[in-house]
């Protein structure tokens, strides 16, 4: 059954989708930082992302700086949940940079 599902890669990439496995949003020989879950709160005007990939674990923030997002997720906030409650505000600990999806 497909859910929406995120991945980083190790070049920074920040991917979403809607599929079975977090493997399956990896494009050809890419490399996985971790992953989770992804849902959108409107209201909030955020991206909240959470959980872990059963493929790859939690997603490893610490190894990037820098995180590329699709450009038609400009102006969301974007943040990763911890179990504990803990957010982490991805939008203000790294540096994001848009960019085009041609998908």
């Amino acid at each position: 059954m497909e859910q929406p599902k995120f991945i980083i890669t190790t070049d920074g990439h920040l991917r979403l989708g809607m599929v079975c496995q977090h493997k399956d949003l990896l494009v050809g020989s890419e490399q996985c930082l971790g992953g989770g879950y992804y849902q959108f709160d409107w209201v909030g005007n955020r991206l909240i992302l959470d959980r872990a990939s059963y493929d790859f674990g939690r997603p490893r923030w610490h190894l990037l700086d820098r995180l590329m997002v699709p450009a038609s997720f400009r102006g969301l906030r974007i943040v990763y949940l911890y179990d504990d409650n803990e957010d982490f505000c991805v939008s203000d600990e790294l540096d994001i940079e848009y960019y085009e999806s041609h998908e």
